[in-house]
């Protein structure tokens, strides 16, 4: 399985309400993307004061590496990832993405 780990810093003038449509229109890709398995969404809570802005992200699994490919390739998750990726400081500068390999 590969857990798809990404960090997002929002513009301070993106909305609530945006951030949840920006989090549903990706969450409607689990049962759409093949391999896709589940989706969760939320902001940062951990009180360490490390996050270096990066204080909301989500983790997506995938059933395995295919599953990654197929899923970073797919037109609704790039549509998804560009309404993403305008909602951030910086743009793409404003994401970090990072991808375990589980056991």
């Amino acid at each position: 399985m590969i857990r798809h780990c990404v960090f997002v810093k929002f513009r301070a003038d993106v909305s609530a309400e945006e951030r949840a449509g920006i989090y549903a229109q990706l969450g409607d890709l689990v049962g759409q993307i093949d391999g896709l398995l589940r989706a969760d969404f939320g902001a940062n809570v951990s009180p360490e004061g490390v996050s270096k802005g990066f204080n909301d992200g989500f983790i997506m699994d995938l059933a395995d590496a295919a599953a990654r490919d197929r899923y970073l390739v797919d037109p609704a998750h790039q549509a998804a990832g560009a309404r993403l990726v305008a909602a951030l400081e910086g743009g793409v500068d404003g994401l970090i993405v990072f991808d375990l390999e589980m056991n």
